[in-house]
């Protein structure tokens, strides 16, 4: 690990001045259970590492204005234990519970996750069937960007230089239902082979979302509008499974086979449909759903 100048920041405004001051060359450390990881590897040499944990406008998690808000210092653990997301985002709470172990989660954050942008996080399907709004503040001023435009490739994003994201939210909605699955090789800390989340609300409007199957995650577009109004039954359910498929672009790599994924998918697509009309229409909670 090369040497770097490490900041502790107060407030925002200053947390923004130091990325400001060093652009590129300067990462803001939460959980860093990423970055210091990376930095022992060489793979990432920052002149500058701002610590962001001190930074207490950064640590809200509450319900208002018709939205959840996430802070960007909001911990796996604080959602994993926040009955507002248990019950108003539930796909975000049960990939929560799926994230590595407890060691990590009690450290590492949602917005750590989604500003990593490896294909396989945990929070991307489950925001993206969610329409989140991701904050970004730099010094030009903020901006909002919905979560299907933040991410642009592998381990990229819309972040300006001297930008940070500083929360996001979600909008609460009134009667639907929700699930987040997970493909890994073992309980503990393994990344997804495969993620799917779905969503559908009292008019079966279906989301439909995957990842660590393509650079970045997606959205099933054409499953979507094919189920658009729709009962669900299993005959739709396997049709709506082959055209979420045409969304996905997945790779072999040490984790899973291209073939494996592809199979998976579907199956996972199937499930998931099952699994969130179900709930809309008796009320189940949210669970942890590992699919190995």
């Amino acid at each position: 690990m090369e040497n770097f100048r490490y900041l502790k920041p107060a407030t925002l405004e200053d947390a923004i001045s130091g990325k400001s001051e060093y652009g590129s060359r300067a990462n803001f450390l939460l959980g860093g259970t990423d970055l210091l990881i990376a930095m022992d590897k060489g793979v990432v040499l920052p002149d500058a590492v701002i610590d962001l944990k001190g930074i207490s406008e950064l640590k809200y998690l509450e319900e208002r204005d018709g939205a959840i808000y996430i802070g960007a210092a909001v911990t796996w653990t604080e959602l994993l234990e926040s009955e507002l997301i248990k019950k108003y985002v539930p796909a975000l709470w049960e990939a929560a519970d799926l994230v590595a172990s407890v060691g990590v989660r009690n450290t590492a954050t949602l917005i750590g996750n989604i500003c990593n942008a490896v294909p396989s996080l945990e929070g991307g399907a489950p925001l993206y069937v969610r329409n989140a709004v991701v904050f970004l503040e730099g010094k030009s001023g903020k901006r909002e960007v919905v979560i299907q435009d933040f991410f642009t490739g592998v381990k990229r994003t819309v972040l300006g230089d001297d930008e940070m994201v500083t929360g996001l939210k979600i909008p609460v909605e009134a009667k639907f239902g929700e699930v987040y699955i997970k493909m890994g090789r073992y309980e503990g800390e393994d990344l997804a082979q495969a993620g799917v989340s779905v969503y559908v609300d009292g008019d079966n409007n279906y989301r439909i979302a995957l990842s660590a199957v393509a650079i970045t995650p997606v959205r099933a577009a054409k499953a979507e509008e094919f189920l658009k109004g729709k009962k669900l039954n299993p005959e739709l359910a396997a049709e709506a499974a082959e055209l979420a498929l045409e969304a996905i672009a997945p790779i072999s790599d040490i984790r899973s086979s291209k073939e494996y994924r592809i199979h998976m998918c579907r199956i996972m697509v199937k499930r998931g449909l099952a699994a969130c009309v179900s709930r809309m229409e008796t009320g189940l909670p949210a669970l942890s759903t590992r699919l190995i």
